[in-house]
């Protein structure tokens, strides 16, 4: 009886050519679409979950609470390790501090300063106690690797880049920024790319002891950075909510004493929640929001049930012509059972045949992924949960394309099947086919609004005012210690005698990144302010190379140390001050240091993404702290300049790595996880508006076919193409306006909540939506036309004569 319904439903399939075509080229792109999306989202919930405590394993976090401002760090004060162990005993913690463009030297025999390597990620001082927390697979040496101080773990792939094979590495030194000799004693095993703590170079974390402010580790309770954190496994029979309890008495007891202007507290964050929550920095490569995850999610079901829409239409269009073997079977004693097993047979061989066309799609697009999503490692398309994947596919697939059309063939009345009097069923007196149009149509039209706006909005940031000039400006990344320093000046003098160099600026950080250096201050001999300012640390020539406009005053005097500061209009409007000129000659106090005299107040500049309001700012000098250089180029002769730039570099620093990137890159990198949702978005309405071509293609080729007898009276009576036109496009234009106003309160809602992420946005002007109905009109008319054309300027006497 199986190999009578596939025999059967092969013959079905070869006999609808041409639908069948559509129904598979439709059902093979929605899957294959919706297959590429689940990949990526499977992906990116996979990160950490590797890690076999994964649901015990949390960050202790800061919240600082100020009277109009929540700021979040996923550091903790040094000296809270020591008292957490005291306090929390049955809590297992381990500490450990990021060093960020950190330069790892390989001492060569014959090379004094030996081989150099620009470490971005991944370079941490641990404890060996972290490895209690967290689980790594060791293939030399254990965390006891790490007791001593400037002892160092490389992964395998770094002890290969660096000594050709990790076997070679055990026993061998190699140097930290210039400046730290460090003995490799152990080997770990390569951490999997979906981590949200990559490690590659690991040093022992006493080794902090002798360059602990190299690294930004101040062990004061007053301190707070990013770069430290204590991660915390907790008991099985322990929960996060009531540890969050006892660390809301940890805070009043430790941070209460210091009469901080905010209120600080201490919680717990979900590993679980490492790689989706904005509010904190990441050791790895991205950070991915819940809702963007929902969003593709939505879009690969929205894609296949487009398809699936397509199968149905076409499916119930053609029973209409199948009434008669519908009838013929019945009378010849099939039962219902019978005929709804034929129909789901052929549904799912076609199906099947869409599948496999879905796999080698998916499988030629794989590789290039990482141009749509941040993933950068070799996916593999056959893996047991993308098998699970397909199969479960295939299954809803069939189901949801086969179980209407089956119903409706197999419930049909042989007597009046024989007499070709069946008509597809309605629902609530709206035809069904009627209803799936709509929907895809819905669908369509809430990506080309989706679209349109993604790409306006990155626009906008692309041409957005930022108060500053990115354009050809050189960012140098390298260490303030004292050899450095010294040479800034006969350095920087040198790059000016370059023809293609403009100015020079030495600072801790340009104008917009997404570094925050931030600390409490006092203005005018006032208390503490109730909020938090930005520091820029930057020499006298800053403004000029970055293209800053200054309002009032003047630039802060070239100075090794603080002397005088600068503010931007935000920290102006913020102290309640309407005349910038005001704040000249006042003094403020950033910390519990000194007062400093404000000079000059600067025009407001984006301080970060156009996500975020501008900080308020303060910019000062102090020579410790330029860990920067930022080199405005002309344009004209850009290359030429590198290459110049790059010689007097490491004539003045050979002992550096040279490292560079343009600052409008760096911006750029801001919008990285937009721009590419901006690009699913094109990709997608691209396949859903083609889908929906193809189910509208059959549908009027059908039609074309029901009305060949009336077309052909209609042209003898007179009518002309246009007319008959209208006769096949009129009820699909009204079936796309009715989708267009259940497509814009869905599609104004998504595209809000997805403008909501920045400050600095675009309006949602009713164009967006113009544009979509038009364009679907238009696309709809297109497909339609071609068909209608050709049966309206058929002749009407072969028309007539073939009924």
């Amino acid at each position: 009886m199986l190999k009578n319904y596939f025999k059967t439903a092969w013959r079905s399939i070869v006999r609808n050519k041409a639908f069948s075509l559509i129904n598979i080229i439709g059902l093979s792109i929605g899957i294959a679409a919706s297959l590429l999306l689940f990949i990526v989202v499977q992906y990116e919930l996979s990160y950490d979950t590797f890690q076999p405590n994964y649901n015990r394993i949390y960050r202790v976090a800061t919240q600082d609470k100020f009277d109009k401002d929540i700021t979040y760090n996923s550091g903790i004060p040094v000296p809270a390790l020591k008292a957490l162990r005291a306090e929390f005993p049955q809590i297992q913690f381990g500490a450990l501090q990021s060093a960020y463009g950190s330069q790892v030297t390989v001492p060569a025999d014959k090379n004094e300063t030996g081989n150099k390597f620009i470490e971005e990620t991944g370079v941490f001082f641990i404890e060996p106690q972290l490895f209690d927390v967290f689980k790594y697979q060791w293939l030399t040496g254990s965390p006891a690797s790490l007791k001593d101080p400037n002892n160092v773990v490389l992964d395998e792939k770094t002890a290969t880049k660096y000594f050709g094979t990790w076997q070679q590495a055990i026993g061998k030194t190699v140097v930290l920024d210039n400046a730290i000799t460090l003995k490799v004693n152990g080997i770990l095993k390569n951490t999997p790319a979906n981590s949200d703590l990559p490690l590659s170079v690991i040093i022992s974390y006493v080794t902090l002891e002798k360059c602990g402010q190299s690294y930004n580790h101040f062990d004061t309770w007053n301190t707070t950075s990013s770069n430290f954190n204590i991660m915390a496994l907790l008991p099985p029979a322990v929960k996060m909510d009531d540890v969050d309890r006892g660390l809301l008495q940890f805070s009043k007891n430790h941070y209460q004493p210091l009469q901080s202007n905010s209120i600080k507290t201490n919680f717990l964050q979900p590993l679980s929640t490492f790689h989706f929550d904005r509010r904190f920095a990441s050791f790895g490569d991205h950070v991915t929001s819940k809702s963007t995850l929902l969003t593709l999610s939505l879009i690969g079901i929205f894609i296949i049930l487009m398809a699936c829409v397509n199968f149905i239409n076409l499916a119930t269009a053609l029973s209409v012509n199948r009434s008669k073997e519908v009838g013929i079977r019945k009378v010849l004693g099939s039962n219902r059972s019978q005929l709804f097993g034929q129909i789901m047979s052929e549904t799912a061989v076609i199906v099947g045949i869409s599948i496999l066309a879905a796999l080698g799609i998916t499988w030629a697009v794989l590789p290039y992924i990482k141009h749509i999503a941040s993933i950068q490692e070799q996916l593999s398309l056959f893996t047991i949960q993308n098998l699970i994947m397909v199969v479960s596919i295939g299954i809803i697939v069939t189901l949801l394309a086969g179980l209407y059309p089956s119903l409706v063939l197999s419930k049909y009345n042989p007597i009046t099947a024989l007499k070709n009097k069946m008509v597809t069923a309605g629902v609530s007196g709206v035809s069904l086919r009627r209803g799936l149009v709509i929907m895809q149509f819905t669908i369509s039209q809430v990506l080309i609004i989706a679209t349109t706006v993604a790409i306006s909005q990155m626009n906008f940031i692309s041409k957005a005012e930022l108060g500053f000039n990115k354009e050809g400006v050189l960012i140098l990344n390298g260490k303030s210690d004292s050899i450095s320093l010294s040479k800034q000046s006969a350095f920087k003098q040198q790059l000016l005698q370059i023809p293609g160099v403009q100015s020079v600026s030495f600072n801790n950080d340009p104008p917009s990144s997404d570094n925050l250096w931030s600390t409490n201050f006092a203005y005018n001999h006032q208390p503490d302010e109730k909020f938090q300012i930005s520091l820029k640390f930057t020499d006298a020539d800053y403004l000029k190379t970055f293209g800053l406009q200054l309002l009032t005053g003047r630039s802060p005097v070239e100075s090794d140390t603080m002397r005088e500061v600068m503010i931007n209009e935000t920290l102006v409007k913020k102290l309640g001050i309407k005349n910038p000129n005001e704040v000249i000659g006042k003094v403020i106090r950033i910390g519990r240091n000194q007062w400093y005299p404000v000079v000059g107040v600067v025009k407001d500049f984006k301080t970060s993404s156009l996500r975020e309001d501008i900080k308020p700012t303060l910019i000062t000098t102090r020579k410790t702290f330029y860990y920067c250089t930022g080199i405005k180029i002309r344009t004209q002769q850009l290359a030429n300049t590198q290459l110049a730039i790059q010689k007097v570099w490491n004539q003045f620093y050979p002992e550096y790595a040279y490292s560079s990137q343009f600052f409008d890159e760096n911006i750029e990198r801001f919008y990285q996880q937009e721009e590419q949702l901006s690009l699913l978005y094109k990709i997608f309405a691209g396949l859903a508006i083609f889908i929906s071509c193809l189910g509208l293609y059959g549908l009027v080729s059908f039609m074309a076919v029901q009305k060949t007898k009336e077309v052909g009276i209609r042209k003898v009576l007179g009518a002309s193409i246009i007319s008959l036109l209208q006769l096949f496009s009129k009820e699909f234009t009204i079936l796309i306006i009715v989708s267009f106003f259940i497509s814009v309160p869905v599609a104004w809602y998504m595209m809000h909540s997805w403008l909501n992420n920045f400050v600095y946005r675009i309006p949602l002007s009713s164009w967006f939506f113009i544009t979509a109905i038009v364009s679907s009109i238009a696309i709809a008319w297109i497909t339609v036309g071609y068909k209608a054309i050709k049966a309206a300027i058929a002749n009407p006497v072969k028309a007539l004569r073939s009924e």
